[in-house]
């Protein structure tokens, strides 16, 4: 009987802490309190979504419930590791915060964390989405949260922590997981294509990682879509047909249009992605971290800019510009003609980078005023 298919992101998911990709401060930190025995009792991880917070807390809860833990560098083969990996640990209880969010839940957990674990050294809790809970489950939990027996460890994942109680936040550690960089989410692909077997260009990662905005879960479910769509041969070409993407190259152009101010030409691009079924609100996105790379760049360099291929542009020229891409945001994603919406958000803000500020006028008016008495009392000198 043949084994049941499992996707990639469930199949390539992080089982140690050299596994977990971009969070190297959150996963030295976890380390350097395993090997130091200075271990929490409660911990709050808090990012976006599919950045490793659940995957890190079941690593966590490995190192703790080791064979010979707790250890940092615990074998992944070890029998107690391989049931928390699959989830029938005793002793890890993951709750999902979403459908247990109500007061009884949590009191019927305060009664369970007084037992001793079942196999390994301590019961690890870890609830997802953590924000999700009612005010009443929170306050509920506080006392238990506070002082928990030696046994219990606690481990809150959250992509929303606004909405978690202070009272909750203040007694816990918290590590906040970052979006993982483009770079790094491609090199993970490069090496499951590899692994897989399958041959994927350089460029059709780039558009991946770029589509999965940080997520390395949402980069393997795209790959893993990709796969069922083309087989084991993938070109950039095909990213970009199945998600609405726009090459890299084109987003380049239109840049360049940007910094140009060559509205005939902008018109126009806008006109072949709109034809080629193309996400204009993703071009927009794409667009703002192209000029927001530009803005740094003339930051670094004192002032000015070329990196969008056009004229050199002033720190204020492209931050009016980027302005003018933000707040057109809003009527592309929402509004009912998106082409128009996106065509005017593109001219209004090359011709706000064109417009200079009021008070930088009236400073070099005034400069120029303070000159003028200057040169003509060198002038009577003179005579």
């Amino acid at each position: 009987m043949s084994t049941s298919y499992q996707v990639i992101a469930r199949k390539w998911r992080p089982q140690t802490f050299v596994d977990v990709v971009g969070q190297d401060h959150v996963v030295r930190t976890l380390k350097n309190a395993i090997t130091r025995n200075r271990i929490a009792h409660a911990y709050l991880f808090v990012g976006p979504r599919g950045t490793g917070k659940t995957s890190t807390a079941r690593i966590f809860a490995k190192a703790l419930n080791c064979t010979g833990g707790p250890k940092a560098d615990f074998d992944p083969e070890d029998p107690i590791c391989k049931a928390i990996a699959e989830g029938s640990c005793l002793d890890v209880i993951e709750i999902d915060g979403a459908s247990n969010n109500g007061v009884e839940q949590v009191r019927e957990l305060r009664e369970t964390v007084r037992y001793a674990p079942a196999q390994g050294r301590f019961k690890v809790y870890i609830i997802d989405e953590v924000h999700m809970l009612s005010a009443a489950a929170f306050n509920a939990l506080l006392k238990t949260l506070e002082e928990p027996p030696a046994h219990v460890k606690f481990v809150f994942a959250t992509t929303d922590v606004q909405k978690v109680l202070p009272t909750i936040i203040s007694r816990c550690q918290r590590f906040d997981l970052k979006p993982i960089p483009v770079e790094l989410i491609v090199a993970r692909l490069r090496q499951i294509a590899t692994a897989e077997k399958i041959k994927v260009s350089e460029a059709a990662l780039a558009s991946i990682a770029r589509m999965a905005d940080g997520g390395m879960r949402d980069a393997q479910s795209i790959f893993d879509q990709m796969i069922s769509f083309c087989g084991a041969d993938i070109g950039e070409a095909d990213v970009l047909d199945v998600y609405g993407l726009v090459a890299a190259e084109k987003i380049a152009e239109l840049a360049g249009a940007l910094a140009a101010g060559d509205h005939k030409k902008i018109v126009a691009i806008v006109d072949e992605c709109d034809e080629n079924g193309r996400d204009l609100f993703r071009l927009l996105v794409d667009l703002q971290g192209q000029v927001r790379a530009a803005l740094l760049d003339a930051i670094a360099r004192g002032g000015q800019s070329t990196a969008l291929g056009g004229p050199a542009l002033t720190t204020e020229q492209i931050t009016r510009l980027l302005d003018g891409l933000r707040e057109g945001e809003q009527a592309v994603k929402h509004g009912l003609a998106e082409k128009i919406n996106f065509e005017v958000t593109l001219l209004k803000a090359v011709e706000a980078s064109r417009s200079r500020a009021i008070d930088s006028l009236i400073k070099e008016l005034s400069a120029l005023a303070a000159e003028v008495p200057a040169a003509a009392n060198g002038e009577k000198k003179k005579t």
